[in-house]
Parts: structure tokens; sequence; C-alpha cells
């Protein structure tokens, strides 16, 4: 079963998601992270979500801040702004019956629940799918005159799946504050790493960084052919049969 529900973050912004309830709870519930500037609606995302209730998770799709349903200002997004909401975000499915808790995200969402799982010691699994694990630094997707216009007016203009966007100084100096890859060689949760090795957006060498980060604690699964959206609704059904079968496998192990 599908709700649609909604919470507030720490700024008393109402933000939206769509829950999954299963026929029968068994205990374990996880919270699914969007990529930058998408939403919860993302087919993999979907399709997961859908897959983990159907095993007899808990299930919570939800939109960041600025993003989706959600209220706020995207200019506003920070990535420690993020981490909070997934913080929120928990008590809902715990709330619903979760007594073990996963993260996962897409792309940005990946790195923010790393992040999240890594300042949390209930959090016992964590998926990325997609996800730029190196670091944080995004002004690798502007050009130079967008990078001049950072610098100039401490805003920079952008657009993004048909939306008028901007983000100022304080993401970027948000940001810095992370260091991921020191983040994921330390992470004691079980990460599964996810990516295709057609991704455009993300290139695939930042899955493996990840493994060669924390190998010991690591599961790595490189879909071949699969790009950044994981578009193919074949990669779909094998990823999310893997994710599946991982996060149960956590949950009935007890890590």
């Amino acid at each position: 079963m599908e709700q649609l529900v909604h919470f507030y973050n720490h700024q008393e912004e109402k933000l939206a998601g769509t829950l999954h309830l299963p026929d029968e709870i068994k205990g374990g519930g996880v919270v699914f992270g969007h990529c930058f500037t998408c939403s919860r609606h993302t087919r993999i995302i979907r399709l997961i979500c859908s897959d983990l209730a159907a095993a007899g998770f808990i299930a919570l799709r939800f939109d960041f801040s600025g993003n989706g349903q959600s209220e706020g200002d995207f200019g506003a997004s920070t990535h420690s702004k993020q981490i909070a909401e997934i913080k929120k975000s928990i008590d809902i499915i715990t709330d619903n019956g979760a007594e073990w808790i996963g993260l996962a995200g897409h792309s940005m969402g990946a790195a923010i629940a790393i992040l999240t799982a890594a300042r949390m010691n209930r959090v016992k699994a964590v998926c990325a799918l997609a996800g730029r694990l190196s670091g944080l630094n995004a002004t690798h997707f502007f050009s130079k005159r967008q990078l001049k216009e950072l610098h100039d007016t401490g805003r920079v203009s952008f657009s993004s799946r048909g939306r008028p966007l901007q983000l100022s100084t304080t993401f970027f100096a948000d940001a810095e504050q992370y260091n991921l890859p020191e983040t994921i060689k330390t992470l004691r949760a079980p990460l599964m790493v996810v990516h295709g090795d057609h991704d455009e957006i993300v290139p695939v060498k930042e899955a493996y960084l990840a493994q060669e980060l924390n190998p010991i604690n690591t599961n790595l699964a490189v879909i071949p052919d699969a790009d950044h959206m994981f578009s193919n609704h074949e990669h779909r059904l094998k990823i999310s049969k893997l994710v599946v079968k991982w996060f149960e496998e956590r949950n009935y192990s007890g890590g």
C-alpha cells in the first residue's frame, strides 16, 4: 500500500513523501533520497521502494525541501539541511513500526545517505546508487561564465529539468566541511554501491573508489550498459532485485 505523507523539517517546511507499507511488517525500514534537482518520483526509486514493501519493509521516498512537492527554496539547499531532513524522515518509518533502519539514495541522495548514516548509529545499512563518492564539489557542472557569476555575485543561475534555479556560495561552503571519501573509509554500516558502467554523469570509477576505500564493508554491483538514471527497464528490475535482496540479508543478519 502506498500513501501520501507530510512531515516537517527542522525549519518547519512541509516535506512531501510517499510511504510504502507492506502487508506484513517484518521490522525493517528504508528511507530513500533522490538525485540533485530530482524528486521522489524517479523511476528507479519508485520501483525499489515498491519491491522493498513487497519484501516486508516499510519504505519512504520523499522530496528534499525545494524539490518536488515539498516546501522550501531550492536556493537555500545545503548538504547539512538535507542530512537533517533524512534524520527527520526516519521518524516516519519508525512511527510505522520499523525497528531496523536502512538508508538509500540515488546520485546526490547517495552521498546524503552515506553522510547521514555516519552520524547515526541506528542506521544499519546504506545503499548508494550512481553516487559521486569522491567528494561533494559541484562546481565542475558549471561553465566558466557561471563560475564567474558565482564569484562576482555570490549566486549562480542554471536550469535543470525545466526549472530555472539558483545556488549560493552557502551551498558550496557547506559542502566543504564534508570529507566523503574519509566518511566512506570509516563507515561502520555495510555499504552497497550500484553503478552503471555507461553512466554519463558520474563515471563508474567513483563506484570502484568506494570499494577501494572500504573493501571489507562495501558490496559493489556494476551494471553493464546502464546509464545514470537507469533508464532501461530491465536494468531497473535487476537493480531493484539486487538492492532488496541485499537489504533483506542485512536485516535478517542484524547487521
